[in-house]
């Protein structure tokens, strides 16, 4: 696809390096002509240094054959004004960031206005990811399908589970339990497990079942399961902000402490439930005056990665908490990982997944769309959520016979909002949305998962 990217921050670049690895030609537009050598010196694409919102920009970039627009520049009023020129000056599809929580209460208006395909929020992305690791606390990530009825969830292994030694094929039978075990992070390994893959203590599993059985399993090998009563927030920007509404109209308890006295009287009128304390979050002696110790969730959303990393890190130490921090610059996950510090949310990362999702979706034959994608095990795997519109090579036959890629599984069929974890015999069917988990990247139709294709 012909792709035009306006905005080259974090998000930005972020796009750039996945949409580029998929093949796409790529634009980039930025104010800023450092932003843009960097990126061109590390990927094959176009840059352009200007306002994103000039017709005259546009057209040099190629808007006029162009499919796609995608506005991710720091405002969101200038975002909204490259989609809707955009819109005028060519015949592409167009997405555009929008993070002002004011603009989400009015999302469907603008959208169906300005005639965009999609309205992505980052911040709101965020928030939502966290408040479902705060109902589900032993979980390290969640990802959801289906729109809601299954979930894909990543957990450690602890001595205390009872699992090192048993095989994947004997979880069902064993523990009487409807779910899959799709993947296994090991040291620096990633796996696609078979029946025949043993477990060990210290592995991180990605199982995928509805949240029922995902419950009953977690249940079954002694995971605490029950949501958070509690949270302490650090950092009191967009994402605390929608982050807290949302605990708040679930009857959770919320603490934000923040160090702008503005912002506290913002927080403050908007969240008139919560309890916003201005202060210094990274003072130790504040954060166990406030409760620290008791307090059963601690999410970390400064504007310093270093201090969220720190900040959980100490919460760790003194709390039995949930511990989250929020990670937007830094690169070195494969340190971030190996530090015990609970779970982090990479806001650019969420947003790549949404709009990757849509691309394939906008690349794909007619048989099949990809309705839901994520990048999973540090980026090394996808999971993906195919929906079936028509007869093709994959439907009617047991999924037994069918000669699939390597290290792919097969993980869920949702059947009319019934949720089947699939067995050999099981078949796709017209109408089905298919779950797939694999390490081989890019796939874009339902077909994709056959050998040879």
């Amino acid at each position: 696809m012909e792709i035009i990217i306006v905005g080259c921050g974090k998000v930005g670049t972020t796009l750039a390096e996945r949409l580029s690895a998929e093949g796409h030609n790529l634009v980039m537009i930025d104010l800023l002509s450092q932003k843009l050598n960097n990126i061109q010196n590390s990927l094959d694409v176009m840059g352009i240094e200007g306002n994103g919102a000039s017709y005259n920009i546009l057209i040099e970039a190629g808007v006029e054959t162009a499919d796609l627009l995608i506005a991710v520049t720091g405002a969101d009023e200038l975002n909204l004004l490259c989609c809707l020129i955009a819109k005028k000056a060519g015949h592409c599809q167009t997405i555009a960031r929008v993070r002002n929580p004011l603009y989400n209460q009015e999302v469907n208006f603008i959208k169906e206005s300005l005639g965009l395909t999609m309205i992505i929020n980052p911040e709101l992305a965020a928030a939502s990811e966290i408040a479902r690791l705060l109902r589900f606390p032993s979980a390290i990530k969640i990802d959801t399908f289906a729109k809601g009825r299954v979930e894909l969830l990543k957990f450690k292994i602890c001595p205390e589970f009872h699992l090192d030694g048993m095989k994947v094929l004997e979880i069902s039978s064993k523990l009487k339990c409807d779910i899959l075990i799709c993947a296994v992070e090991r040291g620096e390994d990633v796996f696609i497990p078979n029946g025949a893959f043993e477990l060990k203590d210290n592995d991180l599993v990605s199982i995928i079942g509805s949240p029922q059985n995902s419950a009953n399993f977690f249940r079954k090998i002694g995971i605490v399961i029950h949501p958070v009563k509690n949270t302490m927030i650090i950092g009191g920007g967009t994402i605390a902000h929608y982050l807290a509404k949302r605990l708040l109209d679930t009857g959770i308890r919320v603490r934000i402490i923040e160090n702008n006295k503005e912002r506290c009287k913002y927080l403050s009128d908007q969240l008139p439930e919560a309890s916003i304390i201005y202060g210094d979050g990274t003072n130790q002696s504040l954060l166990l005056e406030e409760g620290l110790s008791q307090t059963e969730s601690f999410v970390a959303l400064t504007n310093l990665d270093e201090e969220n990393i720190l900040l959980a890190l100490f919460a760790k130490k003194h709390s039995p908490a949930k511990t989250i921090a929020k990670v937007n610059r830094l690169a070195f996950t494969d340190i971030i990982d190996s530090l015990d510090i609970g779970s982090v949310i990479y806001p650019k990362y969420i947003t790549a997944d949404y709009i990757l999702q849509y691309v394939r979706a906008a690349q794909n034959s007619i048989g099949s769309n990809v309705e839901t994608l994520y990048k999973i095990l540090d980026d090394r795997a996808e999971a993906l959520e195919f929906s079936v519109h028509e007869e093709s090579p994959v439907t009617g036959i047991p999924l037994a016979q069918l000669d699939l890629r390597d290290n792919l599984l097969v993980c869920c069929i949702n059947r009319n909002g019934s949720i089947r974890i699939p067995r050999g015999q099981d078949t796709i069917q017209v109408g089905d949305t298919v779950i797939v988990v694999t390490s081989v990247t890019g796939l874009g139709d339902i077909r994709d998962i056959l050998k040879g294709k």
